[in-house]
């Protein structure tokens, strides 16, 4: 009787080892789950922060954390592929300056529309600069049917002439006190109606 318990013991042990033995190697021959490649990152992408380097005329960027001490910018919209020369950009009327990114390999071509993360900024109304002309600008003449913007405070090389005071989208839609209309490009109305400043 004995002898009987301990061969069937010695047997459920046997089927158990053998069991889990032939399970290894199915386990073994499944195929690993692939993982696709990750996307190599954009330089300067969206939310990005930039450093200044080289000289105040020709400064370069480069990359750095947002928490850095150097971080002089912000990254409000990037844009990438081929930049064709004189194309309008499509940035936040809030940018300050654009950065164009069209050398080196594929991946950082394009540009980025960029926000100084301290004053002076540039692209806000009446500052004097930025890539567009916006509601509050000051602008001055500059040639025949040109002008160009300048800091509506008078802190420019050229005192201001003509303020834009609404962006309507077309002329005859200013009000009668306009006395300049002003071309105005970006996300606003393309008429830009300008008072004397």
């Amino acid at each position: 009787m004995h002898t009987f318990r301990w061969a069937g013991l010695v047997c459920l042990l046997v089927l158990v080892v053998v069991g889990c033995r032939g399970a290894g190697p199915v386990a073994e021959s499944m195929p690993s789950p692939t993982s696709a490649p990750s996307p190599a990152p954009t330089f300067l992408d969206t939310g990005g922060c930039a450093a200044r380097e080289g000289a105040a005329n020709s400064p370069a960027f480069l990359e750095v954390s947002c928490t850095s001490e150097r971080a002089a910018a912000r990254v409000l919209v990037r844009r990438s592929g081929a930049v064709v020369a004189g194309a309008a950009v499509d940035c936040p009327l809030a940018t300050d300056f654009v950065l164009y990114l069209s050398e080196g390999a594929p991946a950082v071509r394009g540009y980025a529309c960029m926000r100084n993360l301290e004053p002076p900024h540039p692209g806000d109304p009446g500052a004097g600069g930025g890539p567009f002309t916006v509601v509050g600008d000051c602008v001055y003449a500059a040639g025949s049917d040109q002008v160009r913007e300048t800091p509506c405070d008078g802190s420019g090389s050229h005192a201001p002439q003509h303020r834009v005071a609404t962006a309507v989208a077309r002329r005859a839609l200013c009000p009668p006190s306009t006395t300049l209309y002003v071309q105005l490009t970006g996300p606003q109305p393309p008429v830009g109606c300008a008072r004397r400043a």
